[in-house]
Formats: C-alpha cells, structure tokens, sequence
C-alpha cells in the first residue's frame, strides 16, 4: 500500500469505522478516542495524539466539521478546511482513523463507537469532559493528559494576522 492509499485508508464513515471497530474487539485491541479542531496541527498536538495512542492499541481522532468550528470559533476559522485537517491527521503513523462530526460535541459518535479510553488534554477536567459518563457507565476509561504549554492553533493564528 502507498503512503497516499495508507491515508486514504484512515479516513473513515461511522458505518467503516463501527466495522473496524468490531474486528478491534475480535482481537481484544482497546481503542482509544479523542476529538478536536485541529486547525493548523503543532507540536502540542503531535505531543497530545501520540501519548493518547499509547493508552491503547488504535487511536480514532474526531474532527469537527467546518461548520461546526464556525459555531464555536467564529468567523474566519477553521483556517484550514476539514478536509486538509483529516489527512494531516490520517498521515500521523500513530493515528488509526480520523472520522468527522457536524455536532458541536462528539457525544453521538462516542455513544456509537464506544471506545475503550475517552481522552481529552489538560485545559479540560474529567467532570468537563463530553461523553466521561458514557464511557464510565460501559466500564471504559476517561484520561486527561498534560497540556502542552505555548502551543496554541488560535494563538497561533492571532499572531499570524497580527
């Protein structure tokens, strides 16, 4: 398989990834979820998705829909569109699947994929964390790792327009 069909690969639908997601469980691969914006990915995401990746053996990333950044970011964000976003995201070789959501919260997709390991980084709580109870009740677990400091994609985009 090619770098760009590897990808390809990795970018998935709700009906791809409950697929995959039983052939995980077949195997007893715990999988771990965790979503965000990810516009303009930097060293603090890299930081972020890879210790999240070492909490189990397949990472799905949720991703926001350009409409739904526009929701809770404002006008002029995302600045990259959804599409760019994934793939950057598909191309990290510890990323097993990136799947999109038009919802301001991924609670639906956590309800439907059921992971394994819901984790969020360090500017969130476990209590304010979507989907922490769902994940509980079906004896999974709710992780907050470390926030990487100086790493910002809207700091990062303030300074760019100055």
């Amino acid at each position: 398989m090619t770098p760009t069909e590897l990808v390809q690969e990795r970018l998935l639908s709700l009906e791809d990834l409950s697929r995959r997601r039983c052939g995980w469980r077949t195997y007893s691969q715990k999988t771990v979820f965790t979503n965000g914006v990810f516009d303009l990915i930097h060293p603090g995401h890299l930081t972020y998705l890879a210790e999240a990746a070492g909490l189990g053996q397949r990472l799905i990333v949720g991703v926001n829909s350009d409409e739904s950044v526009k929701r809770l970011k404002g006008d002029g964000r995302p600045v990259m569109p959804l599409a760019a976003r994934m793939q950057l995201l598909a191309g990290l070789f510890y990323v097993d699947g990136v799947i999109a959501f038009d919802e301001d919260t991924p609670l639906e997709l956590i309800k439907a994929l059921k992971p394994d390991v819901l984790v969020k980084g360090g500017d969130y709580t476990e209590d304010t964390i979507v989907g922490a109870p769902e994940v509980r009740s079906w004896g999974g677990e709710v992780e907050v790792l470390t926030f990487v400091d100086g790493y910002s994609s809207t700091g990062i985009i303030e300074r760019l327009r100055g």
